[in-house]
């Protein structure tokens, strides 16, 4: 088996970094590697897997320090490390936080753990979806694959082998955790620790499923189909209660995170709910007014533009925008104009604009005329 690359090495960011760099990071990497921009890469894809699996620990503040304590084996469940429990505080420095705990009755992390058989929630997990402009606009439903801890399906999660079950531990008698005595400064100490036979568990298996080499769960990647809502943004997520690892004898299954990233759109910009866009006209069509063809996210429609439409000029299409998330009613469509200066003019055409600029007046440019006897007024003695 390859060896896992550092996953501050898979993000790109230093092991400092925020929360926010680490989020921001992660949507860089999503976006570059994600399947639907490389259809059929199955390096994109292996990447693309890679960085979901960094941002799940490094997202998440308990794996994440298990990860900077103690490396992949702190946090996956194929590590015998990986389905431990570790506490904040002194905790993380074993008997010394016992230690405290019978002095301090456990406020520095130590003391008795919790029972190893209790219920446990699962680990959020998460994964990165890219949508059109329009899908993010409209709503649509996409199929994500979805990378989580499950419970094995070959021994049902007992991590016995088909015919067999676990048997109590002989050593902690299904507590999880020993008793220690040792010499400290203080004098003799009696501290736990979680036992060596069944690592905490308080089970032994003698004969382990060799799926999951009796740990009882697995890493599994699927496929299941999501509905995105109408009015999605990037950079927000989706929330998918028990979507995510499955929880520990028989404890709740935490929640999949959903990250959505928008491609930009060659024609419309957003801001909110509302679209944006920018239409060219020729200067006649400026001049005259006309009737135009504006491009809306339900297709196309009609709009006449007065007579002296200036360049910059914006106008409303009301209830054109974009469906607002979890509320009836829609934004609005904003429209700039651009007035194109013609190119590229034959001598005749040219003849004919010096013919039509000396037959016009002060009264059909009123700005320009504004603006030069500001000028005249500015620079007078």
């Amino acid at each position: 088996m390859a060896e896992k690359r550092d996953y501050y090495e898979v993000l790109g960011v230093d092991k400092s970094a925020s929360d926010d760099e680490i989020k921001k990071a992660y949507r860089k990497m999503a976006k570059k590697y994600h399947p639907d921009l490389h259809p059929g890469d199955s390096e994109a894809e292996k990447s693309f897997k890679e960085v979901n699996e960094a941002y799940e620990v490094l997202s998440n503040s308990d794996k994440k320090a298990r990860y900077d304590q103690f490396g992949h084996a702190g946090v996956d469940p194929n590590f015998g490390a990986g389905g431990g429990s570790y506490g904040g505080g002194f905790g993380d420095f074993g008997d010394l936080g016992d230690i405290f705990g019978q002095f301090f009755g456990g406020g520095f992390g130590g003391g008795r753990r919790a029972n190893p058989n209790a219920p446990r929630k699962g680990a959020d997990t998460s994964t990165s979806v890219v949508l059109t402009f329009e899908e993010a606009a409209k709503g649509c439903n996409k199929k994500i694959k979805v990378t989580r801890i499950e419970n094995c399906a070959e021994c049902g999660g007992s991590g016995c082998e088909k015919g067999h079950t676990a048997e109590t531990c002989p050593s902690c008698h299904g507590t999880g955790q020993i008793y220690v005595t040792q010499r400290t400064p203080f004098g003799s100490m009696q501290t736990t620790r979680a036992c060596d036979t069944c690592r905490g568990t308080g089970k032994r298996i003698d004969h382990p499923c060799k799926v999951c080499a009796g740990k009882g769960r697995v890493r599994r990647t699927t496929e299941r189909e999501i509905n995105i809502p109408a009015g999605v943004d990037d950079g927000q997520y989706i929330n998918l209660r028990g979507g995510g690892d499955t929880g520990v004898n028989g404890g709740p299954s935490g929640d999949l995170h959903v990250n959505i990233s928008v491609r930009p759109h060659p024609i419309f910009e957003r801001d909110g709910f509302d679209v944006f866009c920018e239409i060219p006209i020729s200067f006649t069509q400026a001049a005259l007014g006309a009737e135009i063809t504006v491009p809306t996210l339900d297709g196309k429609v009609k709009f006449t533009i007065h007579e002296g439409t200036q360049p910059g000029d914006e106008f409303k299409l009301r209830g054109k925008g974009i469906q607002k998330l979890n509320y009836s009613g829609r934004g609005d469509q904003y429209v700039k104009i651009i007035v194109e200066v013609p190119k590229n003019l034959n001598n005749s055409q040219k003849d004919m604009l010096r013919k039509f600029e000396e037959s016009t007046d002060d009264n059909c440019y009123k700005v320009r005329k504004s603006f030069f006897d500001k000028v005249k007024e500015f620079f007078k003695d």
